[in-house]
């Protein structure tokens, strides 16, 4: 009774001879075996191989702050901060250079807005649609299909909005010019949809139907229940799809540079054109400017502007999701 239960070893040879099929083999069998070895050796391969693409993106990320800091450290020597952020011209290659940011920020702050007036009431529209109205094949295939806008190269819809688009509104927007800043905007709040779209119909599907059933039970309509059920517990995940959509528009860069104009013009009219920071970037990147001159090292610094605004947006977007998350 207090023996040690002696184990046979299985053999291929045993099956469908009557033997139990259940012999399980041993600890030291495994080891003996050399299947606990491999098993180990492939549970340290594959968490070395996780840490170093962990390790790379921290990398990558890094050293692109690096260089854009020390490659602008050279400009900001030469350009005060307080000229550079507060000037009204900008004409870097010009005998009488001048270095005011803001033609710039203004447009790509324009253009972000824009795109976003149209991204967000669409995209939350078609996601409510999606996530409460639309059936589970509906659902399969608008979803999809959708996001096959993220695949259209950029240039695409540059050329879209440039001889296709700005003709139209022409016909419609008296004054419109054929470089504008409003034509690229519809086109970039299209192009962002899908990520608009997609996230938050993902967050209000992870709402708990406990919280859809209680709201019909109360006798609330279908309507309602989006409004006051879905989108308030889907909140944090609806202000991260707007917030990547927000960051999309402001790093667009060919849209803008075919159709919204390469010239820095401070206004606030969308039916003008004027450059944004990632247009201003392909134009001097394009460009003849010799290495390590104050010209070429305007590149560096409104790329780090640009950097600046998109970590502000990507900081704001964790705030939020952190402040009106919902555990469920």
């Amino acid at each position: 009774m207090g023996g040690a239960i002696q184990r046979r070893p299985y053999h291929r040879s045993d099956q469908g001879a009557g033997v139990p099929q259940n012999n399980i083999p041993t600890t030291r069998e495994l080891e003996q075996s050399g299947f606990v070895a491999r098993r180990r050796l492939v549970g340290q391969t594959m968490s070395v191989l996780m840490f170093l693409s962990a390790a790379l993106s921290v990398f990558v990320t890094t050293a692109i702050v690096v260089i854009l800091v020390t490659e602008s450290w050279t400009f900001f020597r030469q350009v005060p901060l307080v000229e550079f952020l507060t000037g009204t011209v900008w004409t870097p290659v010009f005998t009488d250079a001048r270095f005011g940011i803001l033609p710039l920020l203004v447009a790509t702050l324009e253009v972000a807005v824009f795109a976003l007036a149209i991204a967000i009431p669409l995209g939350t529209v078609m996601a409510v649609y999606l996530s409460e109205y639309a059936s589970v094949r509906v659902r399969e295939t608008m979803k999809p299909a959708l996001e096959l806008l993220a695949a259209v190269p950029t240039v695409v819809f540059g050329y879209f909005a440039l001889l296709v688009l700005t003709p139209l509104l022409q016909k419609i927007i008296p004054g419109l010019a054929s470089i504008n800043l409003l034509s690229p905007s519809i086109i970039i709040g299209i192009m962002i949809l899908p990520y608009v779209v997609s996230v938050s119909e993902d967050a209000m599907r992870a709402v708990p139907n406990g919280l859809r059933e209680g709201a019909y039970a109360l006798g609330m309509a279908r309507w309602q229940v989006a409004l006051r059920v879905v989108i308030p517990g889907a909140f944090s995940g609806i202000t991260a799809a707007y917030i990547l959509g927000m960051s999309r528009a402001v790093g667009e860069t060919m849209i803008l540079a075919i159709a919204g104009g390469q010239n820095p013009n401070l206004t606030f009219d969308p039916r003008e054109g004027a450059a944004t920071i990632t247009a201003y970037i392909v134009q001097m990147s394009l460009g003849d400017l010799p290495h390590g001159s104050l010209a070429y090292a305007t590149i560096f610094s409104t790329g780090l502007v640009l950097f600046l605004i998109t970590l502000i947006f990507n900081v704001a977007g964790f705030y939020l999701r952190n402040r009106f998350r919902e555990a469920y």
